[in-house]
């Protein structure tokens, strides 16, 4: 989904005061019409790989909340890996709690045997960018509450080793997920270490303004925007990983967007490792389009074996 060319276009309904083409239409009185990501499924128990899963809030003011997985066979004592996962969707759609992401983050769950945290912002445009990075900031700092063993919530004090933590991300999520690596590294965030993060077709800005994220952003600063346009910022080596992975799709017009993030992290003084891996003939997010496509399964066992490497 190239953002950059998702231009409002003029509706015939007389209600209608802005649509965005497969995205979403905003009518007169305020209301907000999403036109895609709006399925949803319930949490519970996957019969496909038993990974258990609820949904918690975490701000009841906001709305701020997240769906959690844990792994099957898992004992009380047993200290397990953290993914915090942060949903794509042009910042103004999708939830986690739309059937490819239930999907995706119970086979992430499984396979690599960690617990995840899959966080749920504030879309746009009724809650307009930053919105987004705020609502999962707020959501990462109460996951390193539990860090202590006594956080509200019992799986994550009872099952979460906090000296390995992941973040993923993809689209949308991907920007998000780099901005929050980024943010712990300038203000710093206790007993939570942030071993790396995968970004799987992830959004940045490119050359120009984002016509889409302008009408999202209301103080976007335009390709000087280091929260968008992030592999323009001078403090790109303050990443608070030690490891990056980045998927790109062969047919995704955000291709070349992630192939310069790559390139801005190696060109830095970013004090550790970055791989990229390009799947031919696929496009955007395929993986949670069609999860059980061969090209998608051999995505999610490298997004498995980078959690796994110490």
């Amino acid at each position: 989904m190239d953002l950059s060319k998702l231009a409002p276009i003029a509706s015939t309904n007389p209600d209608v005061v802005r649509e965005i083409p497969n995205l979403f239409r905003v009518y007169k009185d305020g209301r907000v019409e999403r036109l895609i990501g709006v399925e949803t499924v319930p949490s519970g128990i996957d019969s496909r790989t038993n990974v258990d899963s609820k949904d918690v809030t975490i701000n009841p003011d906001t709305g701020v909340s997240a769906r959690l997985y844990l792994p099957p066979n898992t004992s009380p004592s047993q200290k397990l890996t953290l993914l915090i996962y942060i949903h794509g969707g042009a910042f103004c759609v999708c939830t986690p709690f739309n059937p490819g992401y239930h999907i995706h983050m119970n086979t992430l769950s499984a396979y690599a045997n960690v617990v995840v945290v899959s966080v749920h912002y504030r879309l746009a445009p009724e809650s307009p960018i930053p919105v987004c990075y705020d609502d999962t900031w707020e959501a990462i700092q109460w996951v390193a509450k539990h860090a202590s063993g006594d956080g509200p919530e019992p799986w994550l004090n009872n099952h979460v080793d906090f000296g390995r933590v992941f973040f993923g991300g993809d689209s949308a999520g991907g920007n998000i997920a780099h901005n929050m690596a980024m943010r712990i590294g300038a203000e710093g965030l206790g007993g939570l270490n942030l071993n790396g993060i995968v970004l799987a077709c992830p959004y940045f800005g490119g050359d120009e303004k984002d016509i889409l994220v302008e009408l999202l952003y209301p103080n976007y600063g335009g390709v000087d925007d280091l929260k968008i346009h992030s592999m323009k910022d001078p403090k790109i080596s303050g990443l608070c990983c030690k490891k990056v992975l980045i998927f790109v799709a062969e047919k995704d017009v955000l291709r070349g967007r992630g192939q310069s993030y790559y390139e801005a992290l190696k060109k830095s003084e970013w004090n550790g490792t970055v791989d990229i891996v390009e799947t031919e003939g696929e496009n955007h997010v395929f993986h949670l389009l069609n999860p059980v496509g061969e090209k998608s399964v051999a995505l999610v066992q490298k997004f498995v074996e980078f959690m796994k490497e110490t």
